[in-house]
C-alpha cells in the first residue's frame, strides 16, 4: 500500500467532484469453488483497493459527499475465525492506515443506508460485477435485482474513471515492477520450451515464476500452439517441433498492480519462411502503432493503422488483394485479426472494466458493431498518464476461413484458395504495456525481444545453438 496520504487525498478529490451523498462501495467476498469453504483465491475490489487499501474479505465503506466523512464496515474477527487465519490486524487499526477514523459493524450499514435514504439523500454507488454484490444492494436499497446495474450511478462511475485513469509517479513504480515479473515469466517460457514436452510443463514453469517472483497470476495463463484460439486455456498438448507457441500471461504483485504481455516464438528456434513472412507483417504492424502512442491520438486510429498494416503485408504472402483502405473499413482485416489492439491496465489487468467498457473505453460513445472492431476495448483520445496494451495479431482460424468462404465473403480482397494452405498455420500476437507520457510514451517494465531476430536469438542460446 501507499502512504496513508495517497488514499486520503484519493477520497479528497473523488468528493469534490461528487456534488453530494453517499459514494458506497462493496468489497468482495470469499467464494467457494465447489463448496463453501473451498474458496477461490481472494481478490478485492479493486476500486475498494483503491480508496481503502484493505485486502480483507467482507467489507464495505460510505464516503459521506455532505458531512466530510468516510466509514468503513466489518465485523472482527472472532477466535473461532484465528484458528484457521492466524490474527490480523483489527478493522479499526487497518482503517486508521489509510487516514479512516470512522468503523462500524457490518449491520450497521443496512441502518446507515436506510436512515440516508429516509431524508431522501442520494446513494451513490458502482455498476455490480459479482451476484453477491447485486443480492446486497438489492436488499439493503429496495431495488429489484434485476434493475440494479440500471440504478448504479453514472457520476460516481465518470468520476472514478477519470482519476483511476490517471496513473501517478508511485503507481506507475508498482505497475513497472509487475511487468517485470512479467517479463520474467515469458523469459521462462521462452528459455524452457522444447518439442516433446507437454505444454502444461511450461505453463507450470510460468505460473511458479510468478509465485517465486512474490506475485501470482494477473489472468489464466494462455500457453499454446493452437494460437488462433484467442484465448486458449488448455496445455495438454505435445508441443511439436515445427509449430508456433503463443504465450499470453501475466502477473500481478502484492500491491495489486498487474502485467499483461504476449509473445510468439518457434519452438524449434527459427522461424520457417511461411512464418516469418507473417511475423515481419506483425512486427510492422506493433511498431508503427508503438510510434503512434501519444496524447490526443484516438486509440481506435491506431488500431486501424494495426490494421491496414497486417492486410497489406498479407498481400505479399498472397492472402489479401486490393485496396486496403477499403478493404479495413469493410472490416475484411477481421479475418486475420479480429479482437482489438489493446485495452488499459492498472489494478485490474483490463483495468475498471467492471466500470463499463464502453465508459472506460470509449468515453461513453456507441461502439462499432462490426465485426472485429466491436472486440476493441479501448478507442478515446489518449491522455498523458494513461497505461495500456498494444497488442496486434494474426491469426488463420480454419472454422472462421471456412464460414466466410461458404458466404462468399469479401471475395474481392481474400485469396480463399491460398488461404487453404494456411489452416495448420495457427496464430501469433505480440503484446508490451505502455504508458502514455507527455510527448509520446514509454514501455514500461524490462524489454522482453519482439522483433524476429531476437527472438531467434533468444530461443537458439536456450536450446544450445
Amino acid at each position: 500500500m501507499f502512504d496513508k496520504s495517497t488514499y486520503t487525498a484519493r477520497r479528497a478529490a473523488l468528493s469534490k467532484a461528487i456534488d453530494s451523498g453517499i459514494l458506497l462501495f462493496l468489497g468482495n467476498e470469499e467464494t467457494g469453488m465447489n463448496y463453501r469453504d473451498n474458496w477461490y483465491h481472494f481478490k478485492q475490489d479493486s476500486t475498494f483497493l483503491y480508496y481503502f487499501a484493505m485486502n480483507q474479505a467482507s467489507l464495505a465503506a460510505i464516503i459521506d459527499v455532505d458531512e466530510g466523512s468516510s466509514t468503513i464496515y466489518g465485523n472482527e474477527l472472532t477466535v473461532d475465525d484465528v484458528v484457521w487465519t492466524g490474527p490480523l490486524p483489527s478493522i479499526a487499526e487497518q482503517a486508521a492506515n489509510v487516514g479512516v477514523t470512522n468503523t462500524a459493524p457490518a449491520a450497521a450499514l443496512v441502518d446507515d443506508l436506510r436512515t440516508a435514504m429516509s431524508k431522501g439523500r442520494t446513494i451513490h454507488f458502482l455498476p455490480p460485477y459479482r451476484d453477491e454484490h447485486t443480492l446486497k444492494l438489492h436488499h439493503w436499497l429496495d431495488i429489484p435485482a434485476a434493475q440494479v446495474a440500471d440504478k448504479a450511478s453514472m457520476p460516481l462511475i465518470k468520476t472514478i474513471i477519470a482519476q483511476r485513469e490517471i496513473k501517478t509517479e508511485a503507481e506507475l513504480v508498482e505497475l513497472d515492477k509487475a511487468v517485470d515479473l512479467t517479463g520474467d515469466m515469458h523469459l521462462a517460457a521462452m528459455h524452457a520450451s522444447k518439442a516433446g514436452m507437454m505444454e502444461y510443463e511450461v505453463s507450470g514453469l510460468v505460473n511458479s515464476t510468478a509465485l517465486m517472483g512474490g506475485g501470482e497470476l494477473s489472468f489464466p495463463i494462455i500457453f499454446t500452439q493452437n494460437g488462433q484460439t484467442l484465448h486458449n486455456h488448455y496445455h495438454g498438448n505435445i508441443i511439436e517441433k515445427d509449430r508456433l507457441i503463443l504465450c499470453d500471461c501475466g502477473a500481478q504483485i502484492p500491491s495489486g498492480y498487474a502485467g499483461d504481455m504476449t509473445r510468439t516464438f518457434p519452438v524449434n528456434g527459427t522461424f520457417s519462411a511461411k512464418q516469418a513472412e507473417l511475423y515481419e507483417v506483425l512486427d510492422a504492424s506493433f511498431e508503427a502503432s508503438l510510434a503512434a502512442l501519444k496524447p490526443g491520438t484516438a486509440y481506435k486510429d491506431i488500431h486501424l493503422l494495426a490494421a491496414s498494416i497486417i492486410f497489406d503485408g498479407l498481400k505479399q504472402a498472397g492472402l489479401t488483394k486490393g485496396d486496403t483502405d477499403e478493404a479495413v473499413a469493410q472490416g475484411v482485416h477481421a479475418l486475420f485479426f479480429p479482437h482489438g489492439l489493446g485495452h488499459q491496465m492498472g489494478m485490474d489487468v483490463h483495468d475498471m472494466e467492471n466500470l463499463g467498457e464502453i465508459h472506460v473505453g470509449w468515453d461513453s460513445q456507441p461502439k462499432s458493431t462490426q465485426f472485429g472492431l466491436k472486440s476493441l476495448r479501448l478507442g478515446k483520445a489518449l491522455q498523458a498518464g494513461i497505461v495500456l496494451t498494444v497488442e496486434p495479431g494474426i491469426y488463420l482460424i480454419p472454422e472462421l476461413i471456412d464460414m466466410w468462404r461458404s458466404e462468399n465473403k469479401f471475395t474481392d480482397f481474400l485469396n480463399y484458395d491460398k488461404l487453404e494452405g494456411y489452416k495448420d498455420f495457427g496464430g501469433m500476437r505480440v503484446e508490451e504495456d505502455w504508458v502514455i507520457t507527455s510527448d509520446g510514451a514509454r514501455r514500461l517494465g524490462k524489454k522482453v525481444a519482439t522483433s524476429l531476430k531476437d527472438i531467434e536469438a533468444e530461443r537458439l542460446k536456450a536450446l544450445g545453438k
